[in-house]
């Protein structure tokens, strides 16, 4: 063969290598293109196995933290009944004595009673039977309608009705029909733990201060550092979230509304214009709406004891403020 021919047949070679180079480059940096690179996308690309990963936990993790819920509620109860009350309690007078017993069952009844209401009760999912389609959006996830105050969950893959969130240690998206037993769950238990904490502070200093571990005595005094602990941490925790969330009742948004209102009011800060919540109507009037007291008679009938009654409207339809 003439050496310009195998000289052109080396060279055509060598082009036909260039250009599947070229093509597998391609190829392999389309995988990880972005419009918009920076460090948010880098993020987002690292943490892909822990959304995954997060993916596969999800389903049994609510169920789980319910559970884990439970057995903290019910060694915090023994331990006040066995250890605590029948070494407070005779040290008391007698009207000192009612007022702890009243104080601590209406605080646990409230706890068992809010919690279990806020697992099992559903937090509402808009239906095309009830609503008017020519008057409503549809959600690009699920396909349902989508009335105001309607999100979607990602978890629960469906929308909920004037969603707040959604809550793990509930295995439940906390929506318009169990929102107020969310949040009386927070706000009883939180001063459940206070009460345990002030009531047994005595006996755990003293158990601290005997630091026993073999003999019975010493398995109390344990139990009794357990429980304060326990009780301490929760109490702040819960109470800065309870606190956060009473915040936002008192203004009349949820938890998703408020960062949506933060966006709307930067917009329209940039073009001089004042944003207003349209679904505020005041501090008194939102808590009494939230709470579904239409009397006097509400707050000591579906406030302070323990009431399952519906919310004041469906969750479709809001009326604005004043």
């Amino acid at each position: 063969m003439p050496k310009t021919k195998m000289a052109g047949s080396f060279v055509l070679q060598i082009f036909r290598l260039q250009r599947w180079f070229a093509y597998c480059k391609l190829c392999f940096r389309s995988l990880f293109y972005s419009a918009n690179p920076g460090e948010d996308w880098f993020l987002e690309f690292m943490f892909q196995p822990v959304f995954y990963l997060g993916d596969l936990v999800v389903p049994w993790a609510g169920p789980v933290f319910v559970g884990l819920v439970c057995c903290l509620l019910l060694s915090v109860v023994l331990i006040m009944y066995l250890c605590v009350l029948p070494t407070v309690l005779p040290t008391l007078s007698t009207l000192a004595r009612c007022i702890h017993l009243l104080l601590a069952h209406w605080l646990l009844v409230h706890v068992v009673f809010h919690f279990k209401q806020a697992v099992c009760v559903p937090p509402g999912t808009p239906s095309w039977d009830i609503v008017d389609r020519s008057k409503v959006s549809t959600c690009k996830k699920c396909f349902s309608p989508r009335p105001p105050r309607t999100h979607h969950c990602s978890v629960c893959n469906r929308c909920i009705l004037k969603m707040d969130h959604h809550c793990y240690w509930m295995n439940n998206c906390v929506g318009h029909f169990n929102h107020r037993y969310f949040y009386s769950f927070c706000t009883f238990t939180s001063l459940g733990c206070i009460y345990c904490c002030v009531t047994s502070a005595p006996l755990t200093m003293e158990a601290y201060a005997v630091q026993k571990s073999t003999t019975e005595q010493g398995h109390r005094n344990g139990l009794l550092l357990y429980m304060w602990v326990l009780c301490s941490g929760v109490s702040v925790l819960l109470t800065a979230l309870t606190l956060w969330h009473t915040r936002l009742l008192t203004r009349g948004v949820t938890s998703v509304e408020r960062l949506q209102n933060q966006q709307n009011q930067e917009e329209l800060r940039n073009k001089d214009k004042f944003f207003r919540n349209i679904y505020d109507h005041g501090a008194l009037e939102n808590w009494k709406r939230f709470l579904g007291v239409r009397c006097n008679r509400d707050w000591l009938c579906r406030v302070a004891l323990p009431s399952a009654h519906l919310p004041p409207n469906d969750g479709y339809e809001w009326s604005s403020g004043s």
